[in-house]
């Protein structure tokens, strides 16, 4: 579980990021969930975006991203979500 100190240390970082795993028309499909899972796995800090075409929430779609993936959701702003799963080793973020 992170703090409040720690999720706002990962927004200021993810602030500038590009959405890595964009969710369409087709809603969250298991290919969605597995590239997630991959981008997550290689930059442990992701930004997954909802296209305005999805009928899905962002909300729940990202309850869903963290269940499966075992991840803490940081932020969830308009129809984006921030994503974070930290390495076990050689983490790229050292959290206050």
């Amino acid at each position: 579980m992170l703090t409040g100190k720690q999720k706002q240390y990962l927004k200021a970082i993810a602030v500038n990021f590009p959405a890595v795993v964009q969710i369409g028309k087709e809603g969250l499909v298991p290919s969605v969930i597995e590239s997630a899972d991959a981008a997550l796995s290689a930059r442990e800090l992701i930004k997954v975006r909802v296209n305005q075409n999805s009928e899905e929430e962002i909300s729940h779609t990202a309850e869903v991203l963290a269940e499966a993936l075992g991840c803490e959701i940081v932020q969830i702003i308009g129809r984006s979500c921030v994503l974070f799963k930290q390495k076990e080793k050689k983490s790229h973020y050292e959290l206050p």
